[in-house]
């Protein structure tokens, strides 16, 4: 795919027959062996996930915090260092920028990792965000750093012999530097999968090594997925994608996201749009439906509702886990009630759908 941006894990794709293609300007596979053996196996085992296009950018210096708590939503005051936060960043009318992970080294340093479709466009907001008198400095390692998500319920097994690090005692969303198979890495507790699982952020130069070393470690008990798999995955557990739940012109209000709005964090940008829009009452909301006939539900079809068109599919599947379709939907608030009729379009054909409660999927705790 001349063009396309790859990954250092990108050799490893031909050798376990993935089938790639463009995601956010990254040649990428979307499945190895197929979408419902990858997600049964993170659902039921575990997942090795090439997810290296994401970027990471380093914040550093005296006044780091305090000009990352500008730009995102959630409350940075609360980041203790060797924990991560997840935190949408929106525009000055409150549409998102992306979301991102937020990791605290120490009251001086700071990771931010963005959604590879973003990267450019983040790394210049960011900056004409910085102030030329602020003590921060900025540096993107995107391509410096490969991040390999091990997802499942048996993650936590197959990676313990490969590192010193007692994964145990390790607690959602916190990290460790650590050695993976000897290599120095940053070892995460965090997913997009709804599962149990760790995300690895090692030099671009061992990450091949490393993702061979946790295959031959499964052997049996852990799959190659691509992002085919880590879609329908996200989707049951009903966690946002950028361009689809997420755009400039939806706001993390809107998306479901309020929890990681911390209107009282201080005078970040944005802040005086999402307070007025919560203030108002919101017009519309992402909503979970599941369709009660047969079809499958794709971003941008219409939602009707009371003989009108009231909204639209930003992301549907046919589930996996639950073999009956579902989806997520931007529709009016008036419509926006668990239980509420809705219909979807479907190649000019409506078909029945409710509105129903989310996540789609709970893994047992």
């Amino acid at each position: 795919m001349a063009g396309l941006k790859r990954t250092p894990l990108y050799p490893v794709y031909e050798r376990y027959g993935a089938k790639t293609v463009d995601f956010g300007g990254f040649e990428m596979p979307v499945q190895f062996s197929s979408i419902l053996a990858e997600h049964e196996a993170v659902r039921t085992s575990a997942g090795l996930f090439d997810v290296s296009h994401m970027g990471e950018f380093e914040v550093t210096g005296a006044g780091a915090r305090a000009f990352l708590q500008r730009l995102v939503t959630n409350d940075l005051s609360r980041l203790e260092p060797g924990s991560a936060m997840y935190s949408p960043m929106t525009y000055e009318h409150g549409g998102t920028v992306d979301d991102l992970l937020v990791y605290c080294f120490s009251d001086t340093r700071f990771w931010t990792v963005v959604n590879a479709g973003n990267i450019h466009k983040d790394w210049e907001w960011m900056n004409a965000a910085l102030r030329a008198d602020e003590p921060v400095s900025l540096v993107n390692r995107s391509d410096e750093i490969a991040l390999l998500a091990l997802q499942g319920p048996k993650a936590q097994a197959i990676l313990q012999p490969l590192t010193p690090l007692a994964l145990a005692e390790l607690p959602y969303y916190r990290f460790a530097e650590a050695t993976v198979v000897g290599h120095p890495a940053v070892v995460s507790r965090t997913g997009y999968t709804g599962e149990d699982g760790f995300e690895l952020y090692v030099g671009a130069k061992d990450a091949e090594d490393v993702w061979q070393r946790i295959l031959d470690q499964g052997q049996d008990t852990v799959k190659p997925c691509g992002l085919g798999a880590r879609d329908t995955l996200r989707l049951e557990a009903r966690l946002p994608l950028y361009g689809h739940e997420l755009t400039d012109d939806v706001n993390p209000l809107e998306a479901g996201l309020g929890p990681f709005v911390k209107l009282e964090a201080g005078p970040f940008i944005g802040r005086a749009a999402l307070a007025q829009a919560k203030a108002d009452g919101l017009k519309r909301r992402i909503v979970g439906f599941r369709l009660l006939e047969r079809g499958i539900p794709r971003q941008g079809y219409p939602v009707w509702a009371d003989g009108r068109v009231v909204g639209q599919v930003t992301s549907g599947t046919m589930s996996p886990t639950l073999h009956e379709p579902i989806g997520l939907a931007l529709v009016d608030a008036a419509f926006a009630k668990v239980g509420t009729a809705l219909s979807v379009e479907i190649r000019g054909r409506q078909s029945a759908a409710e509105v129903v409660k989310t996540p789609f999927y709970r893994r047992a705790k």
